[in-house]
């Protein structure tokens, strides 16, 4: 009896952990345009402190945080690590920020997406980072009904590289197709709002009164053109019209992400987006 108590016990486990994992969704159900025969697995090193860095990028996914229904603000965040184009920095700048998201009532998406300048990569940032992008934007939207999100508020954010991709998706939109073949590409890849946090700032970046309003964070000691690259964004995008709100934290450099041990006013951002997206009238159900 005792054995087959444990055995029962034993599949219980494995059916709540299993249920615990977040669904991971491709971008592209028959693979991604470009990655064609390029089948090798993803890599993951994980470092001292247990976070992920994953490589080797084929198949291009969003991992699935949603909300309670009862507490879903309607609010779906595409969330795009960094990691210089060469790795995903999976935890600390994706994971980890949508789960706190979901605990809030916002639905947050983890973009997994192809590396340009990860050694004998192929890939460019326009041609397939930036893609994936896009891709994930009019998918949730797509799917909005399915995971409980407002197609009027999906917005993306990104961290350092990501932050680039993000600022990217932003200000060079993709028009909605109506007679396109897949359905995903039937709607606009405009974003409700930009989160850009200690992002590669793009050049020449199209801005306008149109241009989706945008959260900007960053680090008085990160590297000069995003310290200060940051601040000259803010003040770019209050010229064009568009509407723009930036923090740059005292003492802090590149990297702070979202970890349980950061210290100090920088571990409170998250919170100041939520206020942010709470005064745009966003989080109201």
């Amino acid at each position: 009896m005792k054995t087959v108590f444990v055995a029962f016990l034993t599949t219980v486990l494995a059916v709540v952990a299993s249920a615990a994992e977040p669904q991971v969704v491709p971008l592209w159900t028959n693979g991604a345009p470009g990655s064609e025969g390029k089948m090798g697995d993803e890599k993951v090193q994980v470092q001292p402190s247990g976070e992920r860095v994953i490589s080797n990028v084929h198949r291009p996914s969003i991992t699935l945080y949603l909300p309670a229904k009862d507490a879903a603000t309607g609010v779906g965040i595409v969330i795009a690590p960094g990691g210089g184009h060469s790795t995903l920095w999976a935890d600390h700048e994706g994971h980890n920020l949508a789960e706190w998201l979901a605990e809030r009532g916002i639905a947050g998406f983890v973009l997994k997406y192809r590396l340009a300048r990860e050694k004998e990569s192929t890939y460019t940032v326009e041609g397939a980072s930036l893609a994936d992008t896009v891709r994930a934007i009019r998918l949730v939207k797509t799917r909005a009904g399915e995971w409980g999100v407002d197609p009027e508020k999906v917005g993306v954010l990104g961290f350092s590289a990501g932050g680039e991709l993000a600022a990217l998706a932003g200000t060079r939109i993709e028009a909605a197709n109506p007679s396109a073949a897949d359905a995903v590409d039937r709607v606009s890849s405009k974003p409700a709002f930009m989160g850009l946090i200690y992002p590669a700032i793009p050049k020449d970046m199209p801005l306008s009164k149109d241009t989706p309003p945008a959260f900007l964070a960053c680090g008085e000691n990160d590297r000069q053109n995003i310290s200060q690259g940051l601040p000259e964004l803010y003040v770019a995008m209050k010229k064009a019209g568009a509407q723009a709100e930036l923090h740059v934290y005292t003492k802090v450099g590149h990297g702070f992400g979202v970890r349980t041990n950061t210290k100090g006013p920088v571990a409170l951002w998250p919170q100041r987006l939520y206020e942010w997206l709470d005064s745009r009238g966003l989080l109201k159900k």
